[in-house]
């Protein structure tokens, strides 16, 4: 007989923060690959010290903070909270180690190429002689020299800003020859380039700023010698969360909580090197850090300043070349966007194809006469976002505009606060969610009265309303006018309007309410449908797999002979190919040059296929603490696409990585053509674009619109 197995066992959970730290590795991967561009690797490498940057400030500070109140209780993974702060530390010294090295040997390649990352050691007489006269005319006039012992208190230095610390002497020939050496602190202003172009015989030359202000830092302090110098970056607890969330002034509250982070406490502490001793244990002491929390770099301190050379003209060669984005399939022959979705539902693959239809949706919505509302949330927007100007503007013409913007959206907290004034001003509706929750949801909602009477609109996604960001993550949209879909969107906006009640949805299913169990009840009727003839197949791709009672439903649904195929870009806590529990599950994850965002769920169920899609990843804060839809794709031509996406990208045998039961990524092995996943995507996108512009005129009949679906709509 059998032996039962325990599905609470901690060996069947992988530590949510340790596999973390291996997805930043299978980026930092990708910095170290040959087969990757020059430029594309220091893109990845700078990649890894930006994620570095928020893992410590988030997942570690709320570590640190449950050893600090006495907090020694296990994981699921059986990991207290100081015993997973251990193993992070081991694991994230390596990691950093192997990142500097990275960026030496890239820099080291782009100087055969003519670009030349020079430190302080590397200039020519020449080219001092410039920096020197750059210092004092660009970058003296900016600093601003800190006594470390005469201020008291010292002022509050900000978080992931870069600073000087030097050991001063008084000169022999100052009338202070006697006092002991002082110490002083001069942060490296953000807003100079962190890469200075320099003279050069050929190519492209360029010193780094940090290096220039510690050569030439001892002109601020007249009458002292500079004895030696470090360079330092603290990163601070910025896991700090609005717990009075139902505020009369949630706006006020939001910005109260984004200043407190300036002041927070250190956690880790990034110094140069080879630092003096001295100043290397003041820092320390001053941080009040441990010494695992101490980071000696051996380069740049802050990697992200990497983009300033991604990004910089010239140097094509050293770069992937350009995937433009195409004209979505569903919408190649259609010059009139509302009629087009009127016909049939549009599918929309980021950023293989264009993001722009729903930006120019929102537009003609704006201007168009027919349009009466406009309802939307917003959870992470860009910079000079052309749909808030586009709602902005719709409100000014007279539009009723609501629209959510999620103030508690992790560090776009700011620019949320300042979308929302300016959404107020302009007239809009703004709401700022549910108290106790964040809206995560991706929804659009257009209301517009047309001939045969009132027609809703609605675009679902994956994805954020974000333009910039729309061409660097993967995400899939939906366009439809269904009238299911628009009924589910209107009580979903008046849910967060009014006092409706999470009930009664047609085709959605949201969180926090339903969405486990829906996920739980799809899993289990797979596994019930499965058979040894006609075994069950689940295929799901997420950012991110860690809540306890999915895993242990995706383990009896293994254990019932169903096939799963798992593709989770990030955290995944699900141990795959254990004996007995998860032997039918594989894992794998693809990093490339676009994130993988987008969240689709394909579930065989006894050859009656089905396809969700979600904004909402299988994590318990995305299940308990955020409002998420879960919507279907009931086309058949569409939902076939997403099957053969998802087929792509366990295909992939370039990019991917395969997880094992021991919790190690191993690179996918070939067999057969290579395949790169991504890269085919686009591809198909580019074919599709090309058959439609090779296809005849069609000639095509109009007929009035169905008078029952507008009228019910």
């Amino acid at each position: 007989m059998a032996k039962e197995i325990n599905l609470d066992s901690p060996e069947l959970f992988l530590n949510r923060e340790l596999s973390w730290l291996e997805f930043n590795d299978r980026v930092l991967r990708e910095g170290l690959s040959d087969d990757v561009p020059l430029l594309d690797r220091l893109k990845f490498l700078a990649i890894v010290g930006s994620n570095l940057d928020e893992f410590f400030m988030v997942r570690v500070a709320g570590l640190k903070q449950q050893v600090a109140a006495g907090d020694t209780e296990a994981r699921a993974c059986g990991l207290t909270p100081a015993e997973q702060l251990d193993r992070i530390s081991r694991r994230a010294h390596k990691m950093v180690a192997e990142q500097s090295a990275g960026i030496r040997a890239v820099f080291g390649q782009l100087a055969d190429h003519g670009l030349h990352v020079l430190r302080t050691g590397d200039w020519t007489a020449e080219q001092r002689g410039f920096l020197r006269s750059y210092f004092a005319s660009e970058v003296l006039p900016v600093l601003t020299p800190l006594a470390v012992e005469e201020l008291k208190p010292f002022p509050t230095l900000p978080g992931l800003v870069l600073n000087v610390v030097l050991s001063l002497a008084p000169s022999e020939k100052s009338e202070k020859a006697d006092s002991p050496p002082r110490l002083a602190v001069v942060p490296v202003p953000p807003s100079l380039p962190r890469f200075i172009p320099v003279p050069a015989k050929e190519g492209l030359c360029l010193a780094v700023l940090e290096d220039v202000v510690a050569e030439h830092v001892g002109l601020l302090f007249e009458g002292y010698e500079v004895k030696a110098t470090a360079v330092f970056r603290l990163t601070r607890d910025a896991d700090v969360e609005v717990t009075d969330d139902d505020a009369a002034d949630l706006l006020r509250k939001v910005e109260e909580a984004v200043r407190a982070r300036r002041r927070q406490g250190v956690v880790r502490l990034a110094v140069s090197a080879n630092a003096e001793p001295s100043l290397k244990q003041w820092l320390k002491d001053w941080c009040e850090v441990a010494a695992d929390d101490v980071y000696e770099v051996d380069g740049l301190l802050d990697a992200t300043a990497l983009f300033e050379i991604v990004s910089r003209p010239g140097f094509d060669g050293l770069r992937e070349r350009e995937w433009p984005p195409q004209t979505p399939r569903d919408l190649l022959g259609h010059d009139d966007l509302w009629q087009a979705i009127r016909d049939h539902d549009v599918l929309l693959v980021h950023p293989y194809e264009s993001f722009q239809p729903v930006v120019r949706l929102v537009e003609l919505a704006a201007d168009d006469p027919k349009v009466i509302a406009i309802k939307q949330t917003l959870y992470r927007v860009s910079g000079n976002s052309p749909i808030v100007a586009a709602l902005a503007r719709a409100s000014e013409q007279g539009k009723q505009v609501t629209v959510l913007v999620e103030l508690k959206a992790r560090f776009d907290e700011a620019r949320n606060i300042n979308w929302a004034r300016r959404l107020e001003d302009s007239g809009c509706h703004v709401i700022y969610g549910i108290a106790g929750l964040k809206t995560h949801a991706k929804l659009l909602l257009i209301i517009r009265r047309e001939e045969h009477g009132i027609r809703r609109y609605v675009h679902a996604s994956t994805g954020n309303y974000n333009d910039r960001t729309a061409r660097l993550y993967s995400d899939i949209g939906l366009l439809t006018a269904d009238r299911d879909f628009a009924a589910d969107a209107s009580a979903f906006f008046n849910l967060l309007t009014g006092y409706s009640q999470a009930v009664g949805w047609n085709k959605f299913a949201i969180s926090p309410t339903e969405s486990r169990q829906r996920f739980i009840e799809l899993i289990e009727r797979e596994s019930a449908a499965s058979t040894p003839d006609q075994p069950g197949l689940i295929m799901a791709k997420m950012n991110s797999l860690e809540d306890k009672a999915l895993i242990q439903a995706l383990y009896r649904a293994s254990q019932a002979g169903v096939r799963v195929l798992l593709n989770v870009r990030g955290i995944c806590c699900l141990r795959p190919g254990v004996e007995g529990v998860s032997q039918n599950i594989e894992v794998v994850s693809i990093v490339d040059r676009y994130l993988e965002h987008a969240r689709v769920f394909y579930f065989r169920n006894g050859g009656h296929e089905e396809v969700y899609l979600s904004s909402a990843d299988w994590m318990g804060r995305n299940l308990d603490k955020r409002l998420e839809i879960i919507f279907p794709v009931t086309a058949e031509a569409l939902r076939a696409r997403l099957i053969s996406t998802l087929e792509t990208c366990f295909a992939d045998t370039l990019k991917a990585r395969r997880l094992g039961p021991d919790g190690a990524w191993v690179a996918v092995k070939r067999r057969g053509k290579a395949v790169r996943a991504q890269q085919k995507l686009y591809e198909e996108a580019v074919e599709a674009t090309r058959a439609a512009d090779r296809a005849p005129l069609q000639f095509r009949p109009v007929t009035a619109p169905d008078e029952g679906g507008a009228a019910g709509s």
